[in-house]
């Protein structure tokens, strides 16, 4: 086993052929991705007849397990090198299945003595695999945080709260747990969004959460001011970022954070049908005795009462799900995904959801940085498609590097599109209260 340091990196010539089981540094692969240096593995022999750096090491960590970690919780490679896309069910589910790519390792431990630590900051640049600024170090934020940290397609994740200490302290946790799961990526805190510096994707969960008793709705005027000013400092600071929305309730915040920050609609993105279609999925798989990713479907409209799940779409291992599972017990999935968030706050008894609701953020950022055209149902600006327009509403968008490349339209019977105007309507409805209030 050879392990490569920068001075190999630098005596390159354009690549770095390496042996299969050899060690990169981690400052190595940082000159090579600053001199463009590409590194492969080879075949064993191989080479360019770079005689490698003079480095010590204790040995190459733990593999990482080639399934293990994906971001919607079924395992998988993260999405930037993962050789296909599209789920089983057709919504761009896990990762593709062909086999791991040969990459070089990394060994956690061989880090250059004395080398600064990274922090965030605003004379930080986007590094090659971009960065991701988390708005909101809670529950919701700290599993975002870990989820796309632990993808490792990002050179950061810059966790941004107002209060003292709490991004940096989770970030530094979340740090500690890089060797374990075997990811390079830095994982930082900050207290303000400008302190944060620039970003690629900054995710909004920051608001109130929802307590018992509460509606999603009973948040607007309380979460609406603080999204409202996230949005247009994001602006300042990272003008071309891409938002994804995760603040309650979820369509009137997304439409706000399009209004206060200025950007095109198709930067702007809510997440709330990842989260409802992983809910409808899940419970749909416990009353079958099925594997949720046998289970098809998509939620569109609100992400509440008028959450609409189109059951000319839904199926399980490729027959209609009312026909395996019966019609009565389908509507009652239905209901229990519609108001799964308030089944998990009444258990909590304080807080509201947040492993699924981070891992569905998290979920969509890779999506859109891996670019593979997957097909997502969010929270996006209607543009006349199902007969709706001027509101944020859930539909199933193709994404892209840069937000909603476009909304599909799905053959919904006349009776879901009924459903799904409303909801358009009723989300309308909302919008002019919050209006009012201002």
């Amino acid at each position: 086993m050879t392990v490569w340091g920068a001075a190999a990196v630098e005596a390159a010539q354009g690549e770095l052929r390496i042996r299969p089981g050899d060690l990169v540094t981690p400052l190595a692969r940082e000159r090579a991705a600053q001199l463009g240096v590409k590194i492969i593995a080879g075949e064993p022999g191989a080479g360019n007849g770079t005689a490698p750096a003079n480095v010590r090491g204790s040995g190459p960590p733990p593999a990482r397990a080639a399934s293990g970690g994906g971001p919607n919780g079924q395992g998988g490679q993260s999405p930037a090198r993962a050789a296909g896309g599209g789920g089983p069910n057709g919504w761009a589910g896990p990762d593709g299945q062909a086999g791991r790519p040969s990459v070089p390792a990394i060994s956690g431990a061989l880090y250059r003595r004395g080398a600064p630590i990274a922090r965030a900051g605003a004379d930080r640049q986007a590094g090659p695999g971009g960065r991701v600024m988390v708005v909101g170090a809670g529950h919701v934020g700290m599993i975002t945080a870990a989820r796309l940290a632990d993808a490792d397609v990002f050179s950061e994740i810059v966790l941004v709260d107002v209060a003292d200490g709490l991004a940096a302290g989770i970030a530094l946790d979340l740090t500690h747990t890089a060797a374990l799961a075997g990811y390079r990526t830095v994982v930082s805190g900050a207290t303000t969004v400008e302190e944060a510096g620039p970003a690629d994707y900054v995710v909004i969960t920051a608001g109130r959460a929802r307590q018992p008793g509460m509606s999603r709705s009973d948040l607007v005027t309380t979460n609406a001011e603080i999204v409202g000013d996230v949005a247009a400092r994001v602006a300042v600071v990272a003008p071309a970022a891409v938002l994804v929305i995760v603040t309650n309730p979820l369509d009137e915040m997304t439409q706000h954070a399009w209004q206060a920050s200025g950007f095109p609609a198709e930067r702007v993105i809510g997440m709330a049908g990842v989260l409802d279609t992983a809910r409808f999925q899940a419970l749909a798989a416990l009353a079958g005795g099925l594997r949720p990713d046998q289970v098809s479907a998509v939620a569109l409209g609100s992400h509440g009462d008028e959450m609409v799940i189109p059951l000319s779409q839904a199926s399980a291992a490729g027959r209609p799900l009312t026909e395996v599972l019966g019609e009565q017990t389908v509507a009652g999935i239905v209901d229990r995904a519609r108001n799964s968030g308030a089944e998990v706050v009444g258990l909590l008894k304080k807080g509201s959801a947040f492993m699924a609701p981070g891992a569905s953020a998290a979920r969509m950022v890779l999506a859109m940085a891996a670019d593979r055209g997957d097909v997502l149902p969010a929270a996006v600006l209607a543009d006349g498609s199902y007969g709706i327009t001027g509101v944020y509403i859930g539909l199933p968008a193709r994404l892209g590097p840069r937000g909603v490349r476009e909304i599909l339209e799905l053959p919904l019977r006349p009776a879901e599109l009924a459903d799904l105007r409303r909801a358009a309507n009723r989300i309308r409805e909302r919008l002019g209260v919050l209006a009012g209030a201002r």
